[in-house]
């Protein structure tokens, strides 16, 4: 019996020591206040876009929830007011797998709001099926519907900085591959379906989120917008939701074990939105709240570039 309290305290203070020393992340160490600033976080009515928000919130900025689920969205909106007393907390209809929602969100937003000081691209899914438009899940979600949204925002950006754009990518980048000749006949940078395919397709779509963000460094540079991207470390949140069940409950001991929770998942993002002295490093990427080297495909430059134009033809 003796033994198996022995195993039973190592095996647990080996957790402790891996979870803190390992595992856990740093935090967002700065103190800014963001009264009179306007942010706006999608995919914000659960996981660490709800928790991004709150902390915005906290800090006294005016945030957007720019989400698909008016329902839920509603309902985060409720419970950030509620814990953060900031009653600037709204809701605007976004649904990132149709690029006429994305126009229409950016008008409504050019029209009703006067300035933009934040904007995270934050939503991601993994997951089969198409978008409105056509374009492979992962892709469409989380690439080119952030692509859009982040043109069509720019103006209003420019004009209130200094303004940021922080892009939730992930480690995984360094698996993603783009395939042009792909993209252009199947509208998806993976050929099927399958499990396997849904995982590729998005390590593909968070390269594209890094390339993304070097080349938008690129063409502001000399402008008092700055962007970055970023590693959250790995999370519990809802983005395997639309993966297979046998999948999910797979994952499940891990996640409680192993698996950061929203909250502290979010400190890269808030980080890089609001950390100050970061901004000659535009275009670079974080993680664990420190500049890190992102994979050889990810500073490319030329590949970031003909990516940009690929995607400004797809969203015509």
């Amino acid at each position: 019996m003796s033994a198996l309290l022995y195993l039973v305290a190592g095996a647990v203070s080996f957790y402790v020591l891996l979870y803190y020393g390992l595992i856990r992340g740093a935090r967002c160490s700065s103190s800014v206040k963001l009264k009179g600033k306007t942010a706006i976080v999608t995919g914000s009515n659960t996981g660490i876009g709800k928790s991004t928000a709150l902390d915005l919130a906290k800090r006294g900025a005016r945030v957007i929830l720019a989400c698909r689920s008016k329902e839920r969205a509603e309902a985060a909106a409720f419970d950030i007011r509620r814990e953060s007393g900031n009653n600037q907390v709204v809701f605007m209809q976004l649904d990132l797998a149709s690029l006429k929602s994305v126009r229409s969100f950016a008008e409504t937003f050019l029209k009703t709001e006067p300035r933009l000081d934040i904007l995270i691209n934050n939503a991601g899914v993994m997951g089969p099926g198409r978008t409105e438009d056509g374009f492979g899940m992962a892709f469409g979600v989380n690439h080119l519907g952030h692509f859009l949204l982040t043109n069509l925002l720019l103006e209003r950006l420019q004009k209130s900085g200094p303004s940021r754009v922080v892009t939730v990518s992930a480690l995984l980048h360094r698996l993603g591959k783009i395939n042009f000749p792909l993209l252009a006949s199947n509208k998806d940078l993976v050929l099927g379906q399958s499990t396997w395919h849904n995982i590729q397709a998005y390590c593909n779509s968070k390269l594209c989120n890094v390339l993304f963000t070097r080349e938008l460094a690129n063409r502001l540079e000399g402008t008092n917008v700055t962007c970055y991207s970023l590693h959250p470390g790995v999370i519990q949140t809802e983005v395997c939701r639309s993966m297979s069940l046998w999948l999910q409950l797979l994952m499940m001991p891990f996640a409680k074990l192993f698996f950061l929770n929203p909250e502290e998942g979010s400190q890269t993002t808030l980080h890089c939105a609001l950390q100050e002295g970061i901004e000659p490093l535009s275009g670079r990427y974080f993680s664990n709240c420190e500049l890190q080297q992102v994979g050889a495909k990810g500073r490319d430059d030329a590949l970031a570039k003909k990516l940009w134009e690929v995607s400004e033809r797809l969203t015509s």
